[in-house]
């Protein structure tokens, strides 16, 4: 299903760049003339600032600077993936990220921008609905309450990434910087935040079809736990798992029966579904010259087969950029009876040495990301250009994730295995195969890295398990020469940033 209410932005809203910005750039003026105190006094203006908030959830895939969907920036780190593209200077900064050797130009330097321009305009909501004049509106809390959990989202993400950022809560005044403070500062106001928008318990458990798209509680408690889950945060992990369970027993949730079923445009805010990013091929405006315009994603163009010659649900001519190809290892994790494997790799291995095989780029392994790879009905309504624009929406957070949670959560505050195991088992029997007779916390793992692969989820997962610095070595006979270590967790600034505010610290990477 489909929707199209609260995903992109009108030309009211303002950007913000933190530290990197002019005072012009950040100005905000009504096409009509009108103050701001005035404009932002009826409820369809208050919306059109909540939808500016949701914005910047569209802009990493490609913001007009640079490619950096969330799923392949957390690939690339992990085990499951090779970088790609024509080279290895094509997106110079997933490969040196790759190998662990990253520094302050060749980051995810945009993603700061970003994600600081979602934190601005999430503040700008709260400032809105406090003007006097609003305060009658029915619908404030859940427009404050959607601004909050945007923005601390969009903090987690920067807080996953980079560790020790700026951060306030309001917005800022010349010289536009702020405070950096340390990773474990930013998770405790975080968190104290996530504790009290849950407190308040305003937004509903799963919003009608109509209303798609927006935040939930069901996204609230699984962001929360993410949070804690990331941070080993052990004193939380029976509140986290509390969340889980309300969740679980709610009945708005269920695992789809058909894992492939999940990656169908049919399947987008399917029962299954907690968050998605949506994309719209239909009425594009983005194009090369309006990469912030409403629009589709570019991420299926950018992990599939150069020179395709047509075939498989996809025309000839919408070529792809060959970033991302799968490792061969992945595949072979998957048990033949895995419904998962088909649904998750798309295997091109047979079209080599014949007349239909397409044009091998770099690290090309003739595996590709099937969940997102790209089909031509998923662009056939695009005006612009098709290779920008597919329909694919961006699975956040799915109810498999929930179930697998709750299980690790469970042995991990010294719950029942046997109410573990059932929990695991609902994922792991959707999958095609036999139930599980027992339970470890590596059982778990192993079941995320089965479901979630392509999903941005096994690098962090490594990280927050201890499990990295074993996993994540030197491959041999590839660019990955360098093995990950404790002070990788945090990717570098960009350089501009710190060129930007001389205040800032580069993480020691």
């Amino acid at each position: 299903m489909k929707t199209t209410k609260y995903l992109f932005v009108g030309a009211l809203a303002s950007a913000f760049l933190l530290s990197s910005c002019s005072d012009d750039f950040l100005k905000v003026e009504d096409p009509d003339g009108e103050p701001l105190e005035e404009y932002y006094t009826t409820d369809a203006h208050l919306q059109e600032s909540v939808t500016a908030a949701y914005d910047p959830l569209h802009w990493p895939d490609w913001d007009g600077t640079a490619y950096n969907a969330l799923n392949i920036d957390a690939e690339i780190m992990g085990d499951d993936f090779f970088p790609g593209g024509s080279n290895i200077s094509d997106n110079q900064h997933w490969h040196k990220l790759f190998n662990f050797e990253g520094d302050g130009n060749n980051t995810l330097a945009t993603l700061w921008g970003d994600f600081y321009s979602g934190i601005k305009r999430c503040n700008d909501v709260i400032k809105y609905c406090g003007y006097s004049v609003n305060a009658d509106n029915p619908n404030l809390p859940t427009y404050i309450e959607q601004a909050r959990l945007l923005r601390a989202y969009y903090y987690n993400i920067l807080w996953h990434y980079y560790g020790d950022v700026p951060f306030y809560l309001d917005n800022i005044s010349s010289p536009y910087t702020a405070p950096q403070l340390s990773a474990d500062e930013i998770y405790e106001r975080l968190i104290a935040e996530m504790e009290d928008i849950l407190n308040n318990n305003v937004l509903p458990m799963r919003w009608d079809d109509a209303d798609a798209g927006r935040v939930s509680q069901a996204f609230a408690y699984m962001l929360y736990a993410e949070m804690v889950m990331y941070q080993n945060d052990t004193q939380r992990y029976p509140q986290a798992l509390a969340y889980m369970k309300e969740i679980i027993n709610s009945g708005q949730y269920d695992l789809l029966h058909n894992y492939a079923d999940i990656w169908k445009e049919s399947g987008e805010w399917g029962k299954e579904s907690i968050f998605e990013i949506n994309y719209q091929d239909d009425n594009a405006a983005r194009d090369w010259g309006t990469p912030k315009s409403a629009g589709g994603t570019v991420l299926p163009t950018l992990i599939s087969p150069n020179g395709w010659k047509g075939g498989d649900g996809w025309d000839a001519g919408q070529d792809g950029w060959g970033f991302l190809p799968m490792r061969v290892e992945t595949y072979n994790m998957y048990d033949a009876a895995d419904q998962r494997r088909d649904a998750t790799c798309w295997d091109l291995r047979s079209l080599q040495g014949t007349d239909q095989d397409y044009t091998a780029r770099y690290q090309d392994t003739h595996l590709w990301l099937a969940k997102y790879r790209p089909y031509s009905e998923n662009s056939k309504d695009c005006p612009t250009s098709k290779n920008l624009n597919y329909n694919n929406n961006l699975r956040i957070y799915r109810y498999s994730e929930t179930l697998l949670n709750a299980a690790e959560l469970t042995l991990a505050t010294g719950g029942s295995s046997a109410e573990a195991l059932g929990y695991l088992n609902k994922v792991h029997q959707r999958a095609g195969l036999p139930a599980l007779s027992s339970i470890t916390a590596d059982d778990i793992l192993n079941e995320r890295h089965l479901e979630f692969v392509g999903e941005g989820k096994r690098y962090f997962d490594l990280v927050r398990t201890g499990k990295a610095a074993t996993t994540l070595v030197p491959i041999p006979g590839t660019d990955r020469t360098n093995a990950w270590t404790p002070n990788k967790k945090h990717i570098p600034l960009a350089q501009s940033e710190l060129d930007a505010d001389p205040s800032l610290k580069q993480n020691e990477y």
